[in-house]
């Protein structure tokens, strides 16, 4: 059994539009159906304002979905109220992008990790929960000593460390990381990986790993899940997807990864035209006004493609796919 499950979820914010303010609906996710199974790494890649950070959110019901199911083995969330879902809160936590924004400035970094062990009512006392922060911030490669400091006395990938150990302070199972690494300077995003990928061994967790980084994603991810306009429209398992891309859009995004050899060229697929609007998508499948690829069927207009399996364990949306 999958450890989180999502069936046809959609989220979708109320916006006006043209010259009267019709109301209309910004769709950032529009129809998505996962599974992250326990122990996995899935990558979710795809352009900026696709819907990747909405659909974290949603999946731990930082955001109400507007329709569809979330499941956290086998329990659905969406049918729980505040008091019942603070019962899972502790094993569904996030990693939030921007490390100077995510701390509270007013907090010593002990406090911020004590927090949720309060609340979570984790530890048997003030001497327990301070062994625990202490703990926390050996795991994530600090001094105890952080403790006493605010989030300004540190440099952004050490106040991301304490991001991440603030995450796992309720001892989690599942972890969204949206974009961990993206605020960081180069030098600290390999640092910061590695370190994910060792408590992923050591603490048994399960990521939901966002980012526009491809090679990132290749390096650390099981299987990769790629967002277009709202909408999944190719998920496989990172080697697969990665040597053999299936959707238009997945080779596009790859043909942009360099290549750390100056000898090697790859061929460029440059997409023509903008993401069209999340207010106005168009019909049949949403990336056709720009595909590249020529004498295209009629139903890519009027028909929308499902994902479906067109592989062993590699899923397609698009009439073109192989």
């Amino acid at each position: 059994m999958s450890l989180v499950r999502l069936e046809s979820v959609a989220k979708h914010f109320p916006a006006r539009s043209g010259w009267f303010g019709k109301k209309a609906a910004v769709r950032a996710v529009d129809g998505v159906s996962l599974e992250v199974e326990a122990g996995e790494t899935l990558g979710l890649v795809g352009e900026s304002g696709c819907g990747k950070s909405t659909l974290g959110r949603t999946a731990l019901r930082l955001l109400e979905p507007t329709t569809g199911t979330i499941s956290f083995e086998g329990t659905e969330l969406t049918r729980l109220g505040a008091g019942e879902l603070r019962r899972f809160r502790r094993h569904m936590q996030m990693i939030f992008q921007d490390p100077y924004a995510s701390l509270n400035p007013r907090m010593t970094v002990g406090a911020t990790l004590i927090e949720p062990l309060e609340i979570h009512r984790i530890g048997e006392g003030r001497r327990d929960r301070a062994d625990r922060v202490a703990e926390l911030l050996g795991k994530v490669g600090l001094r105890a000593d952080a403790a006493r400091r605010y989030p300004h006395e540190f440099s952004g990938g050490q106040r991301q460390r304490i991001g991440i150990a603030r995450a796992l302070a309720v001892e989690p199972r599942f972890i969204v990381a949206d974009e961990p690494i993206s605020a960081l300077d180069v030098s600290i995003q390999a640092q910061i990986v590695n370190l994910l990928m060792a408590l992923q061994r050591e603490e048994k967790l399960t990521y939901l790993f966002i980012s526009h980084d491809l090679k990132i994603v290749q390096h650390i991810a099981d299987r990769v899940a790629v967002m277009y306009l709202g909408k999944i429209v190719e998920l496989a398992p990172a080697g697969a997807l990665y040597a053999d891309p299936l959707h238009p859009y997945t080779r596009a995004l790859l043909s942009a990864v360099p290549i750390p050899d100056p000898e090697h060229r790859r061929q460029r697929i440059v997409l023509e035209g903008d993401v069209p609007s999340p207010l106005a998508p168009p019909p049949g499948c949403p990336f056709h006004p720009r595909c590249p690829v020529k004498d295209k069927p009629a139903e890519c207009r009027t028909a929308l493609p499902r994902l479906r399996e067109v592989r062993p364990g590699h899923f397609a949306a698009c009439h073109v796919a192989e």
